[in-house]
């Protein structure tokens, strides 16, 4: 943890007596790491309780901090009062890139897993996604034979860290994430990476949804769309969609279904699985 926030503090320039903001649960990494960043680092650090709107309510600005989407999302007013942000725990969809595009805010999105502690690469937030995911000092990345990253940071590490993240390398310490290979689905021989068609889809829909494979007698596995949203028309949507020039014929659902509320994780994330129950 504490070669993780050295990294950080290298990465991003962080100075002793510099402010951060800790307004993220301490029973998860996330905020656990926030407090070792200041004592490893000398940052000031001001704590509030976990919620939606975490800003305190005082004139300060903060060198530091790191959020979910939600709460940035819910913080666009005043996101002026923060140099430098870190988003992670949720993908960070289109609309918020581009909200967070027309701020003075740098902000990142983050990578990382259990196995890293917390993040070890780190992509500027920018309106079309165009960045790529850059690995902290000391990490370096590879490929496997499957096309997985494989991450070496022996001062995080003793061991190399094989994933099940699909990316492409881009030079030496850059990659783009592409998704994950054991969510890869498998209709009629071709080989569909869900990730990659969200985010071809996230400009078309507003509410949270996702795409899965169901059982198909004749493909193996059929494509879906899944929306929270009861309201929409899922005819409609689905001809809108098949007009979408960025998605190849394959990528295209075979059936869009909508739900009331996805099914969630303790730590707030779509629990896609037990979604995908309540349309069987």
């Amino acid at each position: 943890m504490v070669n993780s926030a050295l990294a950080t503090g290298a990465y991003f320039g962080l100075k002793p007596k510099q402010k951060a903001l800790l307004c993220l649960p301490c029973t998860g990494i996330a905020g656990k790491m926030m407090l070792v960043r200041a004592m490893v680092l000398g940052l000031h650090l001001d704590y509030v309780e976990p919620s939606s709107t975490p800003l305190p309510n005082n004139d300060k600005t903060y060198d530091f901090v790191a959020m979910v989407p939600l709460q940035v999302q819910n913080l666009l007013d005043t996101m002026d009062r923060i140099k430098q942000l870190i988003v992670g725990g949720a993908p960070v969809d289109l609309s918020l890139r581009r909200a967070l595009a027309e701020l003075s805010v740098h902000a990142y999105e983050t990578y990382g897993m259990t196995e890293t502690i917390t993040h070890i690469a780190v992509k500027r937030i920018n309106a079309e996604s165009t960045s790529y995911f850059e690995a902290l000092p000391n990490v370096a990345v590879s490929l496997d034979d499957r096309g997985c990253l494989v991450i070496d940071a022996p001062n995080i590490s003793d061991e190399k860290i094989i994933t099940n993240d699909l990316v492409e390398l881009i030079g030496e310490n850059q990659f783009n994430w592409l998704g994950r290979y054991d969510s890869i689905i498998n209709s009629g021989g071709v080989k569909l990476v869900p990730e990659k068609i969200e985010d071809k889809l996230s400009s078309l829909i507003q509410s949270r949804f996702f795409v899965a494979g169901l059982p198909d007698d004749t493909l193996g596995q059929k494509l879906i769309l899944i929306v929270e949203d009861e309201s929409v028309n899922n005819g409609k949507l689905l001809q809108t969609i098949k007009q979408l020039k960025s998605l190849s014929k394959y990528e295209v659902p075979k059936a869009v279904y909508s739900v009331k509320t996805f099914e969630e994780t303790s730590t707030k994330k779509v629990d896609r699985k037990k979604t995908l129950e309540q349309i069987k």
